[in-house]
């Protein structure tokens, strides 16, 4: 696990590039943290390291985001509205994972639709800005934390 403390919210969207730039296909992230914690600043970092020049924005509403034209297609989904694993399931996350990269938020509410190998940024308010602490699981995650 590593830990970057992002005093500002260009901090927590430029440690978000920085993975957008090393990230290898078929990456599963899932994004934690409290509403207001930064997740979705992080996630503009993560596609303006990707090279996607779409506007990446909160998904809550629409719960998958598909952008385009980067590096890497990049799936941003938000599982906070979701209320069972049906309805999970009818999104077909599993079918995303091979190509790009997949970031989820809210991704705890159904732990088991990780794959195995995923790697999680935990974004976390200190009063002072940001805390982000990022861990892999997985061969591909971990070699992924060590190259941020």
């Amino acid at each position: 696990m590593r830990t970057f403390t992002c005093p500002l919210p260009e901090d927590t969207e430029a440690l978000g590039q920085r993975l957008g730039e090393v990230v290898p296909p078929g990456t599963v992230v899932a994004l934690r943290g409290d509403l207001g914690a930064g997740k979705t600043v992080f996630a503009r970092g993560v596609g303006r390291g990707l090279g996607i020049t779409t506007r990446v924005q909160s998904p809550t509403f629409v719960i998958v985001q598909w952008h385009e034209g980067g590096r890497l297609p990049f799936a941003h989904a938000d599982l906070y509205r979701l209320g069972s694993e049906d309805e999970l399931e009818e999104l077909g996350l599993d079918e995303l994972f091979d190509e790009g990269l997949l970031l989820v938020e809210w991704a705890h509410r159904f732990p088991d639709a990780l794959p195995a190998d995923h790697a999680v940024v935990v974004i976390e308010e200190d009063g002072e800005g940001r805390i982000v602490h990022v861990d892999g699981h997985g061969p591909r995650s971990r070699a992924l934390v060590e190259a941020l």
